[in-house]
């Protein structure tokens, strides 16, 4: 084990490192950037009405569409997450990439084709297909804007982190000042590109993080000559926990408790994900819906090539680093990635910082992108569902709703940047589980009621999406999440009753529940010609946008 002069050491190296490099880090951000403003900007000269801001046009191929896909899914959780998780933990921080990686078959089989042919630009749009419109659509707004910035949550925090180890920055207002920087610039995305901007935004930033991905693989096998045996026989030897680094339950095993933990965050990722908006709205972005099948089929094949390869980001970390120098960095590891890159390249060497600074830039990236695409799914959904169809009544013109998304825009992002500053110390995949959570208690059984029960109704509709996220929401600020955990949002105070750190395995049971009990207990009658309409349109395409 490391001394305690020596972990201080050890965990100051990337900094060290970064600083004597920080002009070729700052270079390679600032290429990013500028790069990525000028799509938007171009992006934008394009966007002339409200279905180019939601959609995009519906322009995009089933590869393009799959691309963006990917680079909206491949988060800040998946890549500085993961690998952190598998660094600290071993075989259990391996279970977030599975289901993550699962989930996509929910999405595929029950959601991606119905929703491109029931809906035009929202979720909220399938729910008001069949039901009264303006409590529906305020509902599915709301939804979609709370799971949302639990989601941005993540990235900002992600975001504070990265850039934190790479500038040197230390203080707490210069952590907070990155998270305002990340929230500015997702602002100017949305506001400027809409969906079109947003779709080459991730389309470029899924190719940066799958060839830089790539290319750490292929370095750490090329460092145990392609040996997987004993790239996990080091990576067991050098966490300090033997063989037990490579066995379940080094996380979630010790209690109990904690297995009950593994449970509910196994059923939050795999039924996440079809409830998740910024991925919902994706499928819109296509001409039809075979088109969005085809589109969740490379998404697939592009997301399983990236989670199989974070065996070699989060095991290479723990056989290359010392956990103490992984945790000095940043206690939930999410620094993982970045100094597995340093470590490549050389701790001392000019290939070693040029590593760091790629491979951050690349993280810096996908947080962009992500951001982007969230604050575009929460801001559609408030001036499409709540703005034009509830304040406005359906009488709001195509220009009013697109200026109304770009100020929701704006609130969002001051929202995100003051949640994201105080969640700048947690685990990046740990936040994202709490937005699966949410997004499968209160989104998820609402879709899959609508588009295959013909007896649901208003009342079960919001049931279902205000008990699931009442329940998901409220089961999360009593957690060690929140409080009552030295990793926790508020250390300091202890208000956490709730034992599990993520509540899906309540909330989500919760809000198929909800779904049936007020379908069951309403005197309301199902409108069975509409949902026989959108059977038919959810399985043909007849009538869809």
């Amino acid at each position: 084990m490391m001394s305690a002069q020596q972990t201080l050491l050890a965990a100051d190296l990337a900094a060290n490192e970064a600083s004597e490099h920080r002009p070729l880090i700052i270079t390679l951000f600032g290429l990013f950037v500028v790069a990525t403003l000028i799509i938007t900007v171009w992006a934008g000269r394009q966007t002339k009405d409200a279905a180019d801001f939601y959609a995009g046009g519906r322009q995009f191929s089933a590869f393009q569409n799959g691309l963006a896909v990917s680079g909206d899914y491949m988060s800040a959780a998946s890549f500085l997450g993961i690998a952190g998780a598998i660094a600290l933990f071993g075989y259990d921080g391996f279970l977030y990439s599975i289901g993550f990686l699962v989930a996509w078959l929910v999405a595929l089989l029950l959601v991606a084709e119905p929703l491109r042919n029931s809906g035009r630009y929202t979720m909220g749009d399938v729910l008001a297909y069949r039901m009264r419109q303006r409590p529906v659509r305020t509902a599915a707004g709301t939804s979609t804007i709370v799971v949302s910035i639990f989601y941005l949550l993540a990235q900002m925090a992600g975001a504070g982190v990265l850039v934190s180890l790479l500038l040197g920055i230390t203080s707490d207002a210069g952590k907070i000042a990155i998270v305002a920087l990340v929230g500015l610039l997702m602002v100017v995305y949305v506001s400027i590109g809409g969906m079109k901007g947003t779709t080459w935004v991730q389309m470029v930033k899924a190719v940066l993080l799958i060839t830089g991905t790539l290319l750490i693989t292929f370095l750490v096998l090329l460092k145990f000559d392609f040996n997987i045996s004993d790239l996990l026989g080091s990576a067991a030897e050098n966490s300090g926990k033997g063989t037990a680094f490579l066995e379940p339950g080094l996380q979630y095993g010790a209690t109990g408790t904690s297995k009950l933990d593994f449970i509910s965050l196994g059923v939050a990722l795999v039924l996440g994900t079809a409830g998740l908006p910024h991925i919902l709205i994706r499928f819109y972005t296509v001409p039809n819906a075979k088109a969005a099948r085809k589109s969740v089929n490379w998404a697939i094949g592009i997301i399983g090539s990236f989670y199989l390869m974070t065996i070699a980001l989060g095991f290479g970390a723990a056989a290359l680093i010392s956990q103490e120098e992984i945790i000095a960095s940043n206690p939930s590891g999410n620094t993982a990635a970045p100094l597995l890159a340093l470590h490549l390249g050389g701790v001392d060497s000019a290939w070693g910082a040029i590593l760091l600074a790629t491979i951050s830039a690349v993280a810096f990236a996908t947080i962009l992108a992500v951001v982007a695409g969230l604050t575009l799914a929460s801001s559609s959904s408030f001036a499409h569902d709540i703005y034009a169809n509830v304040i406005r009544k359906g009488e709001a013109t195509g220009a009013e709703e697109v200026r109304a998304a770009r100020w929701a825009t704006v609130f969002i992002g001051i929202v995100s940047i003051g949640l994201g500053a105080l969640a700048r110390d947690l685990n990046v995949a740990g936040l994202v589980a709490l937005a699966f959570a949410v997004a499968a208690s209160a989104n998820l059984p609402t879709i899959l009621y609508s588009l295959f029960w013909k007896r649901f109704t208003t009342q079960g509709a919001l049931w279902s999406i205000y008990g699931g996220l009442i329940v998901a929401v409220g089961l999360v600020l009593f957690s060690p999440v929140v409080s009552g955990d030295p990793k926790a949002m508020f250390p300091d105070v202890d208000f956490a009753w709730f034992p599990l750190k993520n509540p899906g395995i309540i909330s989500i049971p919760f809000g198929f529940l909800m779904g049936f009990l007020g379908t069951v207990l309403t005197k309301e009658k199902a409108d069975t010609g509409k949902y026989a309409e959108l059977e038919v349109r959810s399985l043909t395409g007849t009538g869809a946008h």
